[in-house]
């Protein structure tokens, strides 16, 4: 056996073992038990939940719960970079899953979408990763499973994704954050729910402006 299957099978094992972890705990993916659990973990709090982010992504469980947990724990900066960190990770992983693992199982969940991602990603590489991180045409979980599938650079895959999943993770990430501040009635509540709406302002209208850049520069391509 050579070293590099060697590699590839230790990092399915952590990968199929944390998924499982993730998949038999869903029920505690509360904001209450996740606020507990992290606690107990005590200085190692933020490396337990970017590793309980990274195996949920990976077991397809929603990652709303952890973002917004992220934000009411750590606020908005630290809760930003532990999300973020996280969600690459597990999409990371995801890639990896599929395109080492479970290439059959991917191609027969996605159906027809496969070929347009893999022509999408054959067309313009990352910045088709990037793109549809920004514009959600494919769930956030299965999209991981389904880049997996084509020939991109995994460095180019990471760096993207990590770049492109900045703007929703910071603006839910910041909703967390005011929800606690609003809950525990911290003074500046006010001003902290009303940079949460416009962060999620910027979030809702990026992917219409994103569209209508595409379709212009497409058309400016095609002249």
């Amino acid at each position: 056996m050579t070293r590099a299957t060697l590699i590839r099978s230790a990092i399915a094992v952590l990968l199929v073992a944390g998924a499982a972890w993730a998949l038999t705990h869903r029920g505690d993916f509360d904001t209450q038990s996740l606020s507990a659990a992290i606690h107990r973990a005590g200085p190692w709090g933020p490396i337990a939940f970017i590793v309980l982010y990274a195996a949920a992504t990976v077991a397809l469980l929603p990652g709303t719960i952890l973002t917004l947990a992220g934000g009411a724990l750590f606020g908005p900066l630290a809760g930003t970079l532990y999300n973020l960190t996280g969600a690459t990770l597990g999409a990371t992983g995801a890639f990896l899953v599929s395109r080492y693992l479970a290439a059959e199982w991917v191609r027969r969940r996605l159906g027809p979408r496969t070929e347009q991602i893999i022509a999408g990603v054959e067309r313009e590489d990352w910045r088709f990763v990037a793109f549809v991180r920004l514009v959600p045409l494919v769930p956030f979980n299965l999209l991981n499973y389904a880049l997996g599938l084509t020939r991109i650079r995994l460095s180019r895959y990471v760096l993207a994704s990590y770049l492109a999943m900045l703007p929703g993770t910071l603006a839910y990430t910041y909703l967390g954050y005011a929800g606690r501040s609003a809950l525990s009635g911290h003074r500046d509540w006010i001003r902290t729910g009303l940079i949460t709406l416009a962060l999620l302002a910027c979030v809702a209208f990026l992917p219409r402006i994103l569209r209508k850049t595409r379709g212009f520069m497409s058309s400016n391509a095609q002249k």
